[in-house]
């Protein structure tokens, strides 16, 4: 490291713990209260009028009516449909917004906004609060989401709790290519896949997750990730 480097890192880097550190403190806390919770991930360029807007909505109005808090990632689109069905359920609706240059604002629906600064702690909070996930369309990020929470499961890192895909028009491509090329290579185990649900039907969405939550016991013994 040069010396200009390494004096950027003692004058910086130490102090970037701190922030992070406040980050996790202050997300922790607010969380902490929710009790049982499902996230969901999609896109922030999806439009009032689009079908998959709409299912979103309803998908977070159907949550809240079942006691079940919804997070998002705060922002416009999906986040903000769900968002504002779990606002029109009489729910906790939280936005874990993210600060970023373009496309993310937050929305006006999430009723337990939460800032983060770092896109991992961020990360953190959507899986050590949620206790069923559901991922709508969308782009790299949503992509990226999906991929690190199913990881997550495989490896028994968190429990086996519900990764539902909606839209089969949408994924079904993604999960070809996964069995076809993957899967059929060795680079996954069979049943991999079993870990995960595609759906068009947002009925049967709340009957894995209600199944879930009734097989893992009452509500203060839904198994929390990163206990």
């Amino acid at each position: 490291m040069s010396t200009n480097g390494n004096a950027t890192f003692v004058r910086e880097d130490p102090w970037r713990i701190f922030r992070i550190m406040a980050e996790f403190v202050d997300s922790f806390e607010t969380l902490s209260r929710l009790g049982p919770a499902v996230t969901v991930f999609g896109s922030a360029r999806t439009k009032p009028k689009d079908p998959y807007y709409q299912a979103a909505q309803q998908l977070g109005k159907m949550l809240a009516q079942r006691k079940l808090a919804v997070i998002t990632g705060g922002g416009p689109g999906i986040m903000e449909a769900a968002n504002k069905g779990a606002n029109e359920g009489g729910g906790r609706s939280v936005g874990l917004n993210i600060e970023l240059p373009f496309e993310q604002k937050g929305n006006p629906y999430a009723n337990v906004p939460v800032q983060f600064h770092y896109f991992f702690s961020r990360k953190v909070c959507f899986v050590k609060y949620s206790m069923a996930f559901i991922f709508m369309p969308g782009g790299f990020g949503t992509q990226d989401e999906f991929f690190e929470v199913l990881t997550l499961v495989q490896t028994q890192r968190i429990p086996r709790f519900p990764l539902i895909l909606f839209g089969s028009k949408y994924w079904r491509g993604l999960l070809k290519w996964i069995r076809t090329t993957v899967a059929t290579e060795g680079y996954i185990s069979p049943g991999d896949l079993e870990l995960v649900h595609i759906t068009d039907d947002p009925e049967e969405v709340i009957d894995l997750i209600l199944d879930y939550q009734r097989r893992v016991g009452p509500p203060d013994s839904v198994p929390s990730a990163f206990a």
